[in-house]
């Protein structure tokens, strides 16, 4: 069994960064392939979780690769392209990448202490404040808008793009989550940056402590993660950009800690939404949903094996995060950025159209312009987290 639960953590390690570096190929694709293949039926659930945690947790801290030298970012890295993006015109990409994957290394550090509060505290939590989650997300919403310098036009960003969510998540789409935050995160920075000619300088390959911030920086930022990321593990439509926005605004922030906030934050939700299935058995992410699908309750086995899959998969994508990005910086300028971004939108739009066909593909062009939009009118991108903000507070008022 050991041999195969390794066997299982390696291959884990490299679909999580086959999809972390894969513009559009997410982890919830891949989980839900393999849980509506014959495969799964075939093979024990413990090996089958090894696979899906492992590829979960290297997935969060190789996605900020692409995000940052590409422009092409996943739902839960988006909120790196701004920041990663200033130090890579300074031809610091490789720092940029460094400082996410630091935070992730520190992630691991931050969830150890809520181990034990998620396992025999959170369920009394959750039923307490269960009936109070649309408030709650209601809350978070307008204060999202009010924070805003042009708050109509913000506003109606974010009603527009909850609209959108609930129209894709209502349409007979396969995986509708592909084109609609690929529009609204991926494609329209891609536009933007064709349309600007972006001209990448050559990258320096900045030392690994350089991804060190000062102490004091490191403990508040640490601090602020560890407040925002757990609530949102549990609490349905926030995620891991909503975490950060928050974190930002508990704790002063600079390009380099907001990178590091960014990629701890990342990490801390994925993992911890492992534990809110064992606990109130509820899914928060796309592959807690499919280890759901492989067995209806984890056992306490299980349970420690997960943990124990967290960690060793963590480290090790911690290492194999730096060797990636040096790659990167040392051949992003070799190849023209326009071309560059014109192949992956393209990518995009191809893979678009194979799992969410037309009506996906028209959903993809709606969102792209909508993100464009919001560039142009430079409202902070994370109002388009109404496209799930939207559809879930909707949901718990209506249910």
């Amino acid at each position: 069994m050991i041999i195969e639960l390794l066997i299982a953590l390696t291959l884990g390690i490299l679909a999580g960064t086959f999809t972390g570096l894969s513009p559009g190929i997410h982890i919830n694709l891949i989980s839900a392939i393999l849980t509506s293949s014959l495969i799964s039926v075939s093979i024990l659930p413990q090996i089958l979780i090894v696979f899906l945690v492992s590829m979960s947790i290297t997935h969060t801290f190789l996605d900020f690769i692409p995000s940052i030298f590409l422009g092409a970012p996943e739902e839960d890295s988006f909120l790196s392209i701004l920041p990663g993006h200033l130090l890579l015109k300074q031809g610091l990409g490789h720092q940029a990448v460094l400082l996410t994957l630091y935070g992730s290394l520190i992630a691991l550090v931050i969830i150890i202490p809520f181990i034990p509060i998620f396992l025999f505290i959170l369920p009394a939590i959750f039923k307490a404040m269960s009936s109070f989650i649309p408030f709650i997300l209601i809350f978070a919403s307008i204060y999202l808008v009010l924070r805003e310098n042009k708050i109509f036009i913000s506003g109606m960003i974010f009603l527009l793009s909850g609209l959108l969510g609930l129209l894709s998540l209502n349409l007979p789409i396969n995986q509708p989550l592909l084109p609609l935050l690929s529009g609204l995160f991926g494609s329209s920075a891609l536009l933007i940056s064709i349309k600007n000619k972006t001209k990448i300088p050559k990258q320096i390959l900045s030392p690994t402590s350089s991804m060190f911030l000062p102490l004091s920086q490191t403990l508040k930022t640490s601090l602020a993660a560890a407040i925002t990321a757990p609530i949102s593990s549990f609490l349905p439509g926030m995620g891991s950009g909503q975490a950060a926005f928050l974190a930002s605004e508990i704790t002063e922030t600079n390009p380099k800690s907001f990178l590091f906030l960014v990629g701890s934050i990342n990490t801390i939700v994925m993992a911890l939404s492992f534990l809110t299935l064992y606990s109130i058995h509820k899914t928060r992410t796309g592959t807690a949903a499919a280890i759901l699908n492989i067995t209806n309750s984890i056992s306490a086995s299980q349970l420690i094996i997960i943990i124990v899959t967290i960690f060793v998969s963590g480290i090790l994508a911690f290492f194999l995060g730096i060797q990636l990005s040096k790659i990167f910086a040392n051949n992003i300028t070799k190849i023209n950025y326009t071309i560059i971004s014109c192949i992956v939108l393209l990518i995009l739009s191809i893979l678009t159209i194979i799992f969410s066909g037309i009506l996906g593909f028209l959903i993809f062009i709606t969102s792209t312009s909508l993100g464009i939009f919001c560039i142009l009118s430079e409202s902070r991108r994370i109002n388009l987290m109404g496209s799930l903000l939207l559809p879930t507070i909707l949901f718990y008022i209506l249910v």
